[in-house]
C-alpha cells in the first residue's frame, strides 16, 4: 500500500448554540501590558443568525492507491499550508502503515520545526496515518497501541470560555457534578501584572468553585501562562486551603526553571506541558523536577507515535500524562496506556462543540465518563449532512 496523495479539505456549516458562544476569556502572557486587558473575548465564531454561528474547520485526507484515506484534524490553517508546501512531498509513495519511519523521516526534515507550528502539521499527519492504519486493519487505534487497558475512561470538565461571575460559576459547576463529572477545571482571567485586585478576584473563582462543588470533587486552575514566580507561590500558598488537584501553566513554557522554583516551593502541585513538544521537550521538564503532571497535546505534541513514547519516559519517573484537548486521539491514547500514567481525560466542554461538529459520531462523556470507540480507525468521519460548503484547499 502506498500515499498517493495528502488533501486539505475546508468544510463549512453553521451550528446552534444559544446565546453568546464564548462568555469569558482567560488571562493571556501579553495581558502584562494594559492594553491588552480589554474585555471582551479574542476570537468568537461569526454570527449568522440568532443562536447560529458559521463555522469552518480544515481536515487532513491522507489518500492510498487501495482506496483506504486517513483523516484527521481539525487543523490550523498554518498547519495545513505547512503539510501542503514542505511535508506532503514526502509522503507520497510511503507505506502509511511505517508510522515510526515516516514520523522519523518528517522530523529530520523540518529541523527548524521542532517546536510550534511545523511540529503540529507532523502531528495531524500523524494522527491521520494512525486513522488509516486502523481502517486498514479493521481495528480502533487503541487496539493498535495495545489496548484496551479498561472499559472506560473518566473524563473532568474543563470549562473555558464559561462566565466568571461568581454565581455561574457556581450554578455550572454544580451542573458539572451533577452530569457525573468528578472533577472541573477553570481559567484564571487575571495575570501578576494586575496586581492585588487582580489576585482577590482569582481568588474568588477558587473559593466559589470548592463551595459550589463540595470537598470530594477535584478543582484544578489554569493560568496559561499568565503568571510570575512570586506571584504564583503566593497564590499557591493562599489557595492551599481549598485543595486544588493542580495549578496549570503558571509561568510561560521555556522557563523550565522557574517551574522547578515554584513546584520545590509550591503547597499545591504544578501541572505543564501543554505547550511543550515531542519526548524531548518533556524530557527537560522531568529532568528539572518542574511538574507533578504532564500535559501535552497530542495534536501538538508529535501526534499518537511521539505520545507513546512520552507515556512510556513519564512512567519511568511516576509521572500521569493528562493530555491537553483533542479528544479523539487523545481518548485511543488513554485507551491504551495503564491508568496509573494516564488516569483521566480532558473534556474542554465549549471547545469540543467546535472542534468535533462536524464529525458523525463526536466523543462526548456520559455520566462523566467516555466509552471506547468502537469504528476502526480513529472513528473520524465527517457528516455530510452538517457540511454547507467545502472545498480543497491548495496554494500555488
Amino acid at each position: 500500500m502506498k500515499i498517493t496523495d495528502v488533501r486539505l479539505v475546508q468544510v463549512e456549516g453553521t451550528l446552534t448554540h444559544e446565546g453568546k458562544f464564548w462568555e469569558e476569556r482567560l488571562v493571556r502572557p501579553v495581558d502584562i501590558y494594559p492594553e491588552y486587558r480589554v474585555e471582551g473575548v479574542p476570537w468568537q465564531p461569526q454570527r449568522v443568525a440568532e443562536n447560529r454561528y458559521h463555522l469552518q474547520a480544515i481536515y487532513v485526507h491522507v489518500d492510498t492507491e487501495e482506496g483506504v484515506t486517513g483523516l484527521s484534524g481539525p487543523v490550523s490553517e498554518t498547519a495545513a499550508f505547512l503539510i501542503a508546501r514542505q511535508l506532503k512531498p514526502l509522503l507520497i509513495g510511503q507505506d502509511p502503515r511505517a508510522v515510526e519511519l515516516i514520523w522519523d523521516k518528517l522530523y529530520r526534515f523540518a529541523v527548524h520545526g521542532r517546536k510550534g507550528e511545523t511540529m503540529m502539521a507532523i502531528s495531524a499527519l500523524d494522527c491521520a496515518l494512525w486513522d488509516l492504519r486502523g481502517k486498514w486493519a479493521d481495528a480502533p487505534v487503541f487496539r493498535l497501541l495495545g489496548g484496551p487497558t479498561r472499559e472506560t475512561i473518566p473524563a473532568y470538565a474543563s470549562a473555558l470560555g464559561y462566565s466568571l461571575e461568581p454565581e455561574k460559576v457556581r450554578q455550572r459547576a454544580q451542573s458539572f457534578v451533577r452530569e457525573g463529572y468528578c472533577a472541573t477545571k477553570w481559567f484564571f482571567r487575571h495575570g501578576s501584572g494586575e496586581g492585588r485586585e487582580g489576585m482577590a478576584r482569582n481568588l474568588e473563582l477558587v473559593r466559589t468553585l470548592r463551595e459550589a462543588v463540595g470537598e470530594e470533587v477535584d478543582i484544578m486552575l489554569d493560568c496559561w501562562m499568565s503568571w510570575d514566580v512570586p506571584y504564583t507561590i503566593e497564590m499557591a500558598e493562599r489557595m492551599a486551603k481549598y485543595r486544588p488537584r493542580w495549578i496549570e501553566e503558571p509561568v510561560m513554557p521555556d522557563k523550565i526553571s522557574s517551574y522547578a522554583q515554584i513546584r520545590a516551593a509550591s503547597p499545591v502541585p504544578i501541572s505543564g506541558g501543554e505547550h511543550e513538544y515531542t519526548r524531548w521537550g518533556i524530557r527537560s521538564l522531568i529532568e528539572a523536577g518542574a511538574v507533578d503532571v504532564l500535559q501535552p497535546d497530542v495534536y501538538w505534541a508529535g501526534g499518537l507515535t511521539e505520545m507513546v513514547k512520552i507515556c512510556a519516559l513519564a512512567s519511568a519517573f511516576d509521572l500521569p500524562v493528562i493530555p491537553h484537548d483533542y479528544v479523539v486521539p487523545t481518548v485511543h491514547l488513554l485507551a491504551a496506556q495503564p491508568p496509573a500514567v494516564c488516569p483521566i481525560l480532558e473534556y474542554l466542554i465549549k471547545w469540543n462543540e467546535v472542534n468535533q461538529f462536524f464529525l458523525k459520531d463526536p466523543i462526548r462523556p456520559e455520566g462523566g465518563v467516555v466509552a471506547l470507540p468502537t469504528a476502526p480507525g480513529l472513528g473520524i468521519e465527517l457528516d455530510e449532512s452538517k457540511i454547507e460548503a467545502q472545498c480543497e484547499l491548495t496554494w500555488g
